[in-house]
């Protein structure tokens, strides 16, 4: 079975990569900001938004293409009030998100659907909590020297997997599901598939 992952992200595209997934990845071809906009009009909690981004953005791909199977992801960053932070759309935002996140802890919630034939048939959603350590002014502009723009598609700010990681004091979690893809419940679905060997 030909599997889809409706998504550009970097990340996401190593993770599958390095476990020997074969994927092809495309575009979602979702308006976020539109969808977003509309979600947070229904009063969407931080998990339900992630899994419904994702599950748009696979029965997006998965209506136009037969009987391939898609994966959809999306990511979510919750802080302790409730409320939500988007992807920067500048440096100055940037800089904004990572004074709000300082010193404190948030969660990111990661959701992952599968689509088939345009109509979901699987999905996971998983939570990691972020401790962020109180950061300087002189840090967050160095920071943002060495990763802007590249972090500019990130929710958080942050790439975990480079020097976004000296953010955090703490993380309890899965990092898979900080990268912005539960990994090991995809890679057991996948082999429930048959897209992969048991």
């Amino acid at each position: 079975m030909k599997l889809l992952l409706a998504s550009q992200s970097a990340s996401r595209r190593a993770m599958l990569t390095a476990a020997n997934v074969p994927f092809v990845a495309v575009s979602a071809g979702v308006d976020e900001e539109s969808a977003k906009a509309a979600l947070l009009g229904e009063g969407l909690a931080a998990r339900d938004m992630a899994d419904a981004l994702a599950e748009l953005k696979a029965i997006k791909v998965s209506s136009g293409e037969g009987q391939a199977l898609v994966l959809g992801c999306d990511s979510v960053v919750a802080l302790e009030d409730g409320s939500m932070l988007d992807k920067p759309r500048d440096r100055a935002e940037a800089g904004a998100h990572l004074r709000r996140l300082s010193g404190k802890r948030h969660e990111l919630v990661s959701a992952a659907v599968m689509a088939e034939g345009g109509r979901p048939v699987w999905r996971v959603v998983d939570r990691a909590r972020m401790h962020v350590r109180p950061l300087s002014e002189a840090f967050i502009e160095t920071y943002l020297d060495l990763e802007w723009p590249e972090i500019a598609g990130c929710v958080g700010c942050y790439r975990i997997e480079g020097p976004g990681a000296q953010l955090f004091s703490r993380i309890e979690g899965s990092q898979f599901t900080v990268l912005g893809l539960p990994l090991l419940p995809v890679l057991d679905y996948l082999r429930v598939r048959g897209v992969m060997a048991s």
